[in-house]
Parts: structure tokens; sequence; C-alpha cells
């Protein structure tokens, strides 16, 4: 709608920040030139994206807002999931971006931070026994990923890994990548983690990224097995 990206424009030419307080319905009236009915609208539509927060009560009225990065990742998801996107579409950008997050990561992460990517490898030691199981080990071994990424100084980068390894997360879940059981996938998967911290700790940037180089070709490849072996149980012999 032109009125809420006008009011949009109208905010970003200003640099207001969150929690700044938007001009009443009258003021946007006259401003903008437009009726109450749809100056409302558009107030609607900001709220909808984040944008805009309304408070009730002494104090209240319309403030500037600000999108969340699950927010915006929940929104993505929404639209990627009407686009069947397959394992191998997700690791070509894997493929690409993480082994460089890694490598930027190496000798750069405080013991806190190791000790935290640390726990969750711990999730999940042993190989799992069953398909629920094996769905959670899986969702786990991303939340890796995840975190590490949220450890980058790059807010576009860490937003991008991340957002990958939600997407690849939800295809797991709802479309059973998990089942059966792959024990070579978690394996595979806990050793390079483990060999991954190692380097992070010790700052070997160039061993950090071969790591990851060699987890998502190898991931990949597991993954793309068990996707295959999903879709033959739905076609007829």
């Amino acid at each position: 709608m032109r009125v809420a990206e006008a009011i949009k424009d109208w905010v970003v030419e200003r640099n207001m920040q969150k929690g700044d307080r938007l001009p009443g319905e009258a003021e946007l009236m006259a401003r903008f030139g437009m009726a109450k009915g749809t100056i409302r609208e558009a107030m609607r539509i900001l709220q909808a994206q984040g944008l805009v927060e309304t408070r009730t009560g002494p104090g209240g009225g319309s403030f500037v807002g600000e999108v969340t990065a699950d927010r915006a990742k929940a929104l993505l998801a929404n639209y990627f999931y009407f686009q069947d996107l397959s394992v191998a579409d997700i690791y070509q950008l894997r493929r690409v971006l993480e082994p460089e997050l890694a490598a930027s990561l190496a000798g750069r992460l405080s013991d806190a931070q190791l000790a935290e990517l640390e726990a969750v490898v711990a999730q999940y030691p042993d190989p799992a026994r069953s398909a629920e199981e094996e769905r959670d080990q899986h969702v786990a071994s991303l939340a890796f990923h995840r975190l590490l990424a949220n450890f980058s100084d790059n807010a576009l980068l860490a937003f991008v890994v991340s957002f990958m390894a939600r997407i690849l997360a939800d295809l797991t879940v709802y479309r059973r990548l998990y089942d059966p059981p792959n024990r070579d996938l978690h394996a595979r998967g806990v050793a390079f983690q483990r060999d991954l911290i190692a380097a992070l700790r010790e700052g070997r940037p160039e061993e950090a990224r071969a790591i990851m180089t060699a987890h998502m070709q190898t991931a990949e490849a597991l993954m793309q097995a068990q996707e295959a072996q999903v879709l033959r149980r739905f076609i007829p012999e």
C-alpha cells in the first residue's frame, strides 16, 4: 500500500529509531492528505510488519518498532515454503558461505562461546535409536550452525547462514528426511563439528574453512541420499 510505504519513507528520512513516537492519526491525515480509514489501514500494515508498535493507556500511541531477526526469518520461511526448495538448493549456498564464516571466526571466539558450541554437540553424543530421536538430533545439529552464525560480526552473513539452517531444519521435519535414522550422517557430522571447534579455539582459519567445506560436501551427499530414499516411498513401482 502506497501510504504505508510513504509513512515508512518518512520515518527513514528522519532517522527515527525504535521507540520514537509517531505523529497522531490527525497529524498523519494532514501530512499525507489521506482519510482516516486509509491512514488506519496503512498503520495496520506497518504494525503487521513489525515496523509500528501500538500502546494503549497513559503515554500510549504509535511508536517505531523493530523487525526482529526471528520475525524476518519466519516471514521468509513462509515464502520459501511454497518454492519447492530442494536439499541441493540449500547446500548450493551453504557450501559457499559457511566455510567463509568458519574461517572468519577462527581465533576470535571467547571461551564462553566455544563452550556454547560444545554444549550443542553434547546434546547428541550417540546415534539415534528411533526416527523421532533422529529428527530431534538433526534439528539440534543445525542449531550448532545457527549459533555459529550468530557469533559473526557480519549481520548479513549471520542472518543468511542462520536462515538456511532454519529452513533446512523445517525441510527435514516436514519431508521426514530423518526417517530412517542415518548413523553415518550422525557420526561424520559430530566428528566435523568437534574438529571445527578445535580449529576455532586454536585460531586456524584455513583449517576451519577446510573442515567446514568437507562438512558441507559430506552432509549434502548424505542428505540428498536421504531425500531420494524418502521420495522412492511415494513413487509406485
